[in-house]
């Protein structure tokens, strides 16, 4: 492939591998139309919450010790195997249509999820360390994953092309099922430097180098401004991962409001303003993550980049519902774009934020516990969002979560500033 540079990252094969990983991870065909799936097989939205709720709180028991397994066990090994559990879901998802086999796609997607965060990211910065270039974190992790948002939005108009054709969505869990087996291989493929310097084939010295990572990682915890550190990234996240799916429910709800295409299915129409919308969200979060360095330069502080980002998606997922409440849901879609996009700028600033305090050797089972504290968050705000919007309606259900988490941001802001 050549090397060069841009932002003075250098594009090395290693390089173009990272970047594949995360394109071909977010080969995810059925992600834009997830919850519409849901609904369209009869389940409520309290129903839809619970299963992104247990998705949720397995994904927070196993975050630990997958992480602690892929810097004792191994990486590359860790990693591989999340992809077969992924596949495992998606035939779930595509034989089944009760409660009890969707809990269990649920369930081994987690297991996918939680095998595989936290890992990769350790692999990145352990290349980076290797190469003695740990100042270009922000930007590197954020190219890599500019790459995973290019993946997702060429992945939506795909998505969309198979719906509207099939008027089936439960079919794009196969064609899921393709891109993931190519990222098995590729992660199999990544040298052998990447596994952690406690990678062992034999197994005492597994059992070993897990304990040393416990000890080690439980005396990382230990200390104050870690904890700090991980909550403030995470807290977004569970937000995010909570709504996010919503954006579908919107979208389907704007169906009637737009005087077009009025001779094809509902389905159908769907399926292309859902393919639209998401290529464009995707798109901007692409362009967001790559700048995601800039965006720090700017604002020449870390905690303050990611306080700002936080606050400002609060405030767009009141907007939304607010808008959804006393407007019409097409304007309720615009402010998702800003929480979208925010996820994006904030997680290479958050990431690499962490990392900087964090021991070389327990890195993915500390950035698993990023993302195990934005499970129990994003299971907490499911069910939640899940309850009120079939007791009321969506509206509330966004505009009283948000509200609720500015309040407690405003609330833990001005404790800070007078303990100050």
């Amino acid at each position: 492939m050549g090397t060069g540079s841009f932002s003075g990252i250098q594009k090395d094969l290693q390089f173009r591998k990272f970047q594949a990983y995360g394109f071909l991870k977010n080969l995810r065909f059925f992600e834009p139309f997830l919850l519409l799936f849901f609904l369209s097989i009869g389940f409520s939205y309290t129903q839809i919450g619970s299963l992104y709720a247990v998705r949720e709180i397995t994904r927070y028991i196993l975050e630990i010790p997958s992480g602690m397994m892929a810097d004792s066990w191994g990486r590359r090994r860790t990693l591989s195997s999340s992809f077969l559990f992924y596949i495992v879901s998606f035939v779930l998802f595509f034989t089944g249509s009760s409660y009890f086999m969707m809990l269990s796609a649920m369930i081994c997607f987690a297991f996918g999820d939680a095998f595989r965060s936290g890992t990769h990211k350790a692999m990145i910065f352990e290349y980076l360390r290797i190469k003695n270039r740990e100042d270009q974190k922000v930007d590197y992790y954020g190219h890599t994953r500019a790459a995973s948002q290019t993946g997702s939005a060429i992945s939506s108009l795909i998505a969309a092309f198979i719906v509207f054709f099939t008027k089936n969505y439960q079919v794009i869990f196969v064609f899921s099922v393709i891109p993931y087996i190519a990222d098995f291989f590729l992660i199999i493929s990544y040298p052998p430097s990447l596994e952690g310097s406690r990678g062992s084939k034999n197994n005492i010295q597994i059992l070993k180098a897990f304990k040393e990572t416990f000890r080690d990682f439980m005396l990382s915890f230990k200390n104050w401004m870690i904890l700090k550190r991980i909550v403030i990234i995470s807290s977004f996240s569970g937000f995010y991962k909570s709504i996010k799916d919503y954006l579908q429910a919107l979208i389907h709800s704007s169906i009637l409001l737009i005087p077009v295409l009025t001779q094809l299915e509902n389905e159908q129409k769907t399926s292309i303003l859902v393919g639209i919308i998401y290529f464009l969200i995707f798109t901007m979060n692409s362009i967001a993550s790559g700048r995601s360095a800039i965006f720090l330069k700017r604002i020449k502080n870390s905690m303050k980049a990611l306080f700002l980002t936080l606050f400002a998606g609060f405030l767009a997922g009141l907007l939304s519902g607010i808008l959804y409440l006393f407007a019409n849901p097409l304007l309720a879609i615009l402010p998702f774009l800003i929480i979208f996009v925010i996820e994006n700028v904030r997680k290479p600033i958050g990431i690499a934020y962490v990392s900087e305090s964090m021991d070389k050797n327990i890195l993915a089972a500390s950035l698993s516990a990023e993302s195990q504290i934005s499970s129990v968050m994003a299971g907490l705000y499911a069910l939640i969002l899940g309850f009120l919007a079939d007791a009321f309606s969506i509206g509330i259900s966004l505009t009283a979560v948000s509200f609720f988490l500015i309040l407690a941001l405003l609330f833990f802001t001005l404790l800070r500033t007078n303990r100050k």
